[in-house]
């Protein structure tokens, strides 16, 4: 096998070099010389067969992940397997597989397994598991960092092309840097966490562990559908990305943790030195507000929200849980209710003054560990070392801010990388100035031999998504003309909630009419389809007016090109904004 990677997958899929059979015959086998502690549950060959069997008639042109081999955390569920949580005792069987997962699967990726983990997402370390300690993918007497700790090293070793983990103070962020891959720890809310086991629910995130930054934007494109099903879901308009001199923030130096770790510090600063090279400008801030608001984690009520979620469960079967996670969930049980009230209101301020030192840069760079021990150290001292793991990391949620991890170093004993932060919404931002740096670095993906792939890979086809909402839909009287231009369906979903819809009629047909107006409009639902250039170009031609084609945007917050409507259509149709859905008006 070449790469993993997912354009060069969907490449060796399209010239004939791999097939979809190939790649997950490998992967599986992958998967049997990798370390029996990076599992819970490995998906045999018949249960892998059916995901497979579904891409029969697809293509990476018509599933955005097409063929893509991926594992997750055994804190998500995944329909039909067993979700443990770390726990054997806590095991369900769920019917559906979380939202995240099915949005994935839909896309044509394929689950291959569920990773071990920190018991209940509770540590940063990857020893706190009843399946065994998780050995790191370049050291097996050194940690893997955790809680994801299985689906960092399951990527990190070749098994997959990305993997799911989740996210509260850090668990997708420090195993990444311990493996040397990408941590993509989205904005709270954007990846949808229903059907996951919640950690602290007001806190968590699913996040993504890739090979390069190019992968991670890959899947969060497919991943950050918007779920009602989920109370802390939300819609986010992304940031733009950087085409224009840019600006890091840097820790005043004496607020910097190394915890000993002298090859560490002399990497971070390098890093910084790989910044500029990569176009940045370092600007010296105050770090201190954020790690005012790390301390409030796990010395202040947020401990709390874990009992919240199993608390009840480990009082029930003491003995099912493991020490250390036992006596940190219930730890704060003791904390009367005002002092939650009084720990809200320091979060607050001091997030006031964290965000003015956030706008004062395009982004903000911190090692993401200070350093990493090895199994044997964090087993003699689990709760200390784990706290100075987080040193860098337990402010980002409570701070609602976005973050990516990124390698940039290799130690004589493991790898190091730093995290990269902006406010929420400003993922595809970080995410491309995360691929700069990581082409800047000249370090290999994982623990193969390849490079990074750039974070926009060139299309072999340019192509062009179009949004249909009404007689181009499927089974409606024009659908035959995006038949005719060979258009692929790409999906079904909706606009953002900021379109009103009219019904007007042109050449005997009933047509809808899509007009902007965010104080007054609804989502609208949409199929989206791909087409080439010269095909795109032919079916706009033909639009009569007062149809035109715009931008469309999703409720995703992206945009795509659509039908847009003039504004004479609010007085020549009647409204149907109402109904959603063009299909519940005809």
């Amino acid at each position: 096998m070449k790469s993993l990677q997912i354009s060069a997958l969907h490449k060796a899929y399209e010239r004939g070099e791999a097939t979809v059979e190939s790649v997950i015959e490998q992967c599986l086998k992958k998967m049997e010389e990798t370390a029996p502690e990076v599992w819970i549950r490995k998906l045999t060959a018949d249960e892998v067969a059916g995901y497979v069997q579904a891409l029969a008639d697809e293509s990476p042109e018509t599933k955005p992940l097409y063929g893509i081999p991926f594992v997750i955390k055994d804190n998500i569920d995944l329909g039909g397997i067993p979700s443990t949580a770390g726990c054997p005792d806590y095991t369900y069987v769920p019917e559906t597989s979380a939202f995240v997962v099915q949005q994935l699967i839909d896309a044509g990726a394929i689950p291959l397994g569920k990773t071990n983990l920190d018991q209940f997402a509770t540590g940063l370390v990857g020893t706190r598991s009843p399946y065994g300690a998780c050995p790191n993918s370049f050291n097996p007497t050194y940690i893997s960092g955790g809680s994801s700790s299985g689906s960092a090293v399951a990527v990190a070793e070749g098994c997959c092309s990305f993997s799911l983990g989740t996210d509260t103070a850090g668990s997708g962020r420090v195993p990444a840097a311990f493996n040397n891959l990408i941590g993509l720890k989205p904005s709270k809310g954007l990846i949808s966490c229903s059907g996951v086991v919640p950690a602290c629910k007001s806190l968590d995130c699913v996040s993504i562990f890739a090979l390069d930054a190019a992968d991670a934007q890959s899947v969060l494109d497919t991943a950050c559908c918007f779920d009602g099903a989920d109370a802390y879901a939300r819609e986010l308009v992304q940031a733009p990305v950087i085409s224009k001199a840019w600006t890091f923030g840097v820790p005043k130096k004496e607020q910097l943790a190394f915890f000993g770790n002298a090859e560490y510090e002399r990497a971070f600063f390098q890093c910084v030195d790989m910044l500029v090279k990569a176009g940045g400008m370092p600007i010296e801030v105050d770090f201190q507000p954020f790690l005012d608001a790390a301390n409030l984690l796990y010395s202040g009520p947020w401990v709390n929200e874990r009992y919240a979620a199993v608390g009840s469960f480990i009082e029930e079967h003491s003995d099912a849980v493991l020490e250390t996670t036992r006596s940190i969930i219930l730890s704060g049980l003791d904390i009367p209710a005002p002092k939650v009230f009084e720990a809200m209101y320091q979060l607050q301020a001091f997030k006031r003054v964290a965000d003015e030192v956030m706008a004062s840069v395009d982004m903000l760079v911190t090692p993401t560990a200070g350093t990493c021990y090895t199994i044997d150290e964090v087993n003699a001292d689990p709760v200390q070392l784990n706290t100075n793991l987080g040193f860098y990391t337990n402010y980002m949620n409570l701070l609602d801010y976005a973050a990516v991890a990124v390698p940039t170093a290799m130690t004589s004993k493991i790898p190091f990388g730093v995290t990269l932060v902006s406010f929420a919404g400003h993922d595809r931002k970080l995410l491309q100035l995360a691929d700069r740096l990581h082409q800047v670095s000249g370090l290999r993906v994982g623990k193969t031999e390849k490079r990074p792939m750039p974070y926009e890979p060139v299309k072999t086809k340019r192509t062009v998504d179009l949004a249909v909402c009404g007689a181009h839909l499927h089974g409606h009287p024009l659908h035959y003309q995006l038949e005719e231009l060979q258009a692929a369906f790409v999906e079904s979903t909706e606009t953002a909630r900021e379109y009103r819809m009219f019904a007007f009629e042109t050449g005997g047909i009933a047509k809808p009419g899509l007009i902007r107006d965010p104080e007054k409009g609804a989502r609208i639902y949409i199929e989206i389809y791909r087409l080439t250039f010269s095909a795109f170009g032919k079916f706009v031609s033909a639009i009569p007016p007062p149809l035109g084609i715009g931008k469309v945007k999703l409720k995703n917050g992206t945009t795509v090109c659509g039908f847009i409507a003039e504004p004479e259509v609010a007085t020549l149709g009647k409204e149907i904004t109402a109904l959603g859905d063009w299909r519940k008006f005809t």
